[in-house]
């Protein structure tokens, strides 16, 4: 599984030296990488589908609990074979779609990177490397959304998008952490067993809120829901693929793995229905008054996730089936529909509803891609659609609460808007009399409109035979949502009852609601005039206070002066200082166990006061530079009264370099110091002065503290048994402390490359303005 995970990063990286050959005839191969990978999982069904979960673990950084451990289970393979089915038609559509597109190669690298970002997530075994993959899918669908970089609203697209699940993000890593300190285990098979451990815990309420903020933000549930429509500012091979069955679902996915591990509590399955009920209505009915075809589907996918965050929150055995079959219902019909209009878009150059009309007479086999993918929207009877519908009204009616009628009224409801969607995108634009605009418009490369006609066609085959489905990929998912084995059959006729009243009444309904909605723009804008209370506005203004807040800290305390920053750390380190030097009480100095002092030191001294008064008061830099060698040099001497020759060594190469490359550096700047006002000498002499006060006072305090040497005791009988060196201060730095030193030569070297590059920049006067 990680040779899967990595063939998509692997290829993805190699687009880079390589992609010009990718322009060429060889993209060919491109969407076999896909295919690949859905054969490989195409082929542990049987395994899966057996009740067998398949484990992998690889030890990656086990210090710290994080390694590749990935699980197969009916979750995961169903998840898998969506990323790289869906994936498989998303590439051949795109190759077409883009060719002769400048950033052609960019653009599958950017999507290979995707893919295999949703495989990790869907396969991690580990809350932590599920977390690095979730970020991962937030960073590429980042780079795929603002594609069009040239495009004003498709860069603030992609920016919006990665600012709401970014910061979801956040919350989730910080609640999955939460969940695996307590727990004691990272690995998400074994938290399973953890369950009342976790739901009893004190801080479930923090650990659940946390995650939902995590699952709502990357599957747009209300009111995070917005970044979605936004989002259609991408390619159409990109809303397809992530907006139907991967990316958004990714949330949906969380949900479901932690079910058994967090759920099953009122507290989450109310939750999950208030939030999801509110989306999928609120959804649905927007979508009815959209004019984009685009924006259409954006909403209805936003009610469909709603839909599944709302079976979810049922919590029941039917609601985990309904949940199970839906999944992959609408992976089917929306990618179908997504790529549609792609089609419609790349030869008619307009999405608007209002302009499309009589499109069956140019484009036959993309109408009747539309038309499967539309009826089984709407749930027409033979159709998968169907199925997924009737499953979910039996979960709401079987709901063991007096809230079931008004549940099944809810998703009654937003069913009805679905179909009249579903039909708008589906049907609309090819009914009715074809434009004389669009009479020259003719089928584009059959690598187009071939993958949506195979997803249509295996959404009417699925709905006819739903046992192929049923009892290879929906039985062992259900039973990975609920976490324990049930019972389940899929059939395309439960009888007449009143399930089957209730598909035939929502399926009429929504045919009525297409016929008489007429979607228009001052439909559209009457609606928008609420828009100064909707979560987008609200969000985006707390967004700017946070802006402009940074843009004020960023202006005082990261003012790009150096002296200004020594100074606030300085003061800082002061305050923090002082304020433990205070908890602590007076310092009490017993003078009589101090030892006297020698009239040398007394002359360092006397000479260190000198230095110290010429840098406060000189208005020469060569002399201010000089007077701080100085005080390194009585640092130095100091160093050997006390008895310590190496590290006075050390000490005085330093300063000498020092003072060599200070020298070097002022023959470049003015010879006097030009002070801004007179003030400034003495604030800097003033909080020098605080700061050398209170270190001796640490100093003195420490004195006094007890004198512990098991730290260098153990340095001193190991460092040449086990580092085999004799210099004890030497093993420290390069052995016991490599890694610290490793990292602190690398931030040395980079700082070098910066000021080399600095000093070699050569700007033009334009670009110095």
């Amino acid at each position: 599984m990680l040779f899967t995970v990595l063939t998509g990063l692997i290829t993805s990286s190699l687009l880079v030296p390589f992609g010009k050959l990718m322009k060429t005839k060889w993209s060919v191969l491109l969407p076999f990488i896909p295919v690949i990978l859905f054969l490989f999982y195409l082929w542990h069904v049987p395994v899966v589908a057996n009740g067998t979960n398949v484990i992998q673990h690889l030890a990656w950084v086990p210090s710290l609990g994080v390694n590749f451990d990935f699980r197969l289970d009916g979750l995961s393979l169903l998840f898998a074979l969506l990323i790289t089915g869906i994936g498989t038609a998303i590439f051949f559509y795109g190759r077409s779609y883009l060719k002769g597109h400048i950033y052609f190669d960019r653009f599958f690298a950017y999507l290979l990177l995707f893919m295999s970002a949703m495989l990790g997530v869907v396969l991690s075994n580990n809350i932590l490397t599920l977390f690095v993959f979730w970020e991962l899918t937030s960073i590429s669908s980042f780079f795929l959304i603002g594609f069009n970089n040239d495009s004003k609203e498709s860069r603030n697209s992609a920016l919006t998008a990665l600012s709401i699940t970014g910061l979801g993000g956040f919350f989730l890593l910080a609640g999955l952490v939460l969940a695996g300190n307590i727990a004691g285990t990272f690995i998400i098979s074994e938290l399973f067993a953890q369950h009342d451990k976790l739901v009893n815990h004190s801080l479930y309420p923090l650990i659940i809120g946390l995650v939902f903020i995590g699952a709502f933000t990357k599957s747009a549930q209300f009111p995070f829901h917005f970044w979605l429509p936004g989002a259609m500012k991408a390619p159409t091979p990109v809303s397809a693929y992530l907006h139907s069955a991967t990316m958004v679902k990714a949330g949906i996915y969380l949900l479901a793995r932690f079910t058994p591990i967090l759920g099953n509590t009122e507290l989450w399955n109310t939750t999950l229905l208030i939030v999801g009920g509110f989306t999928m209505v609120f959804a649905a009915i927007h979508a009815l008054f959209r004019t984009d075809l685009k924006s259409i589907l954006a909403y209805s996918t936003i009610s469909a996730l709603g839909i599944l965050t709302f079976l979810l929150g049922l919590g029941t055995t039917e609601a985990f089936i309904a949940a199970s079959v839906f999944i992959l219902v609408h992976a089917l019909y929306k990618a179908t529909l997504f790529m549609v209009t792609g089609i419609i878009d790349h030869e008619t150059h307009t999405r608007d509803l209002t302009k499309l009309g009589g499109l069956r007479k140019v484009l036959m086999p993309v109408f009747i891609a539309a038309v499967l993918a539309a009826l089984s929207s709407a749930g027409l009877p033979s159709t998968f659609g169907f199925i997924g519908k009737d499953l979910i009204y039996e979960a709401t009616l079987h709901y063991h609460h007096n809230w079931a009628i008004w549940l099944t009224a809810l998703a009654v409801i937003t069913n009805i808007g679905l179909v009249a969607a579903g039909f708008m995108a589906g049907i609309k634009p090819f009914t009715g009399k074809l434009p004389q605009a669009f009479e020259q418009v003719h089928l584009p490369y059959k690598s187009m409109w071939i993958p949506p006609l195979i997803l249509a066609v295996l959404g009417l085959v699925f709905g006819i035979f739903p046992g192929i489905t049923g009892d290879y990929f929906n039985h062992q998912t259900a039973i990975a949502i609920a976490g324990e084995n049930l019972e389940m059959e899929l059939k395309m006729w439960h009888g007449f009852n009143t399930v089957f009243i209730l598909s035939l009444a929502t399926l009429a309904t929504g045919t009525i609601v297409y016929f008489l909605n007429k979607p228009s723009e001052a439909k559209l804008r009457a609606i928008e005039q609420f828009n100064h209370i909707s979560p987008q506005y609200i969000i985006t203004k707390i967004g700017a206070g946070i802006k402009q807040m940074s843009a004020w800290y960023t202006n005082v305390f990261h003012n790009g002066y150096l002296r200004s920053y020594h100074i606030k750390i300085i003061l800082f380190a002061e305050l923090l200082l002082g304020y433990k030097l205070w908890l602590g009480g007076p310092v009490r100095i017993d003078y009589a166990n101090l030892t006297p002092l020698s009239w040398y030191e007394f002359g360092i001294a006397a000479i260190l006061l000198g230095a110290m008064y010429l840098i406060v008061t000189t208005r020469s830099r060569l002399t201010a530079v000089v007077s701080t060698s100085v005080i390194g040099y009585c640092i130095c001497l100091m160093f050997v009264f006390y008895s310590a020759p190496d590290l006075a060594m050390t000490q005085f190469t330093i300063d000498t370099l020092t003072t060599v490359l200070f020298v070097l550096v002022l023959y470049k700047l003015p010879p006097f110091i030009n002070f801004t006002s007179r003030g400034v000498p003495i604030r800097d002499a003033i909080v020098a002065l605080g700061f050398g006060i209170i270190i001796s006072l640490i100093a003195l305090r420490v004195l006094y503290e007890p004198n512990s040497t098991a730290i260098s005791d153990f340095y001193g009988e190991n460092a040449y048994l086990l580092a085999k060196g004799k210099n004890v201060v030497n093993v420290i730095l390069v052995d016991f402390r490599g890694m610290d030193t490793m990292f602190e030569t690398v931030v040395l070297s980079i700082a070098a490359l910066g000021v080399y590059s600095l000093i070699k920049l050569r700007l033009k006067s334009s670009e110095k303005e």
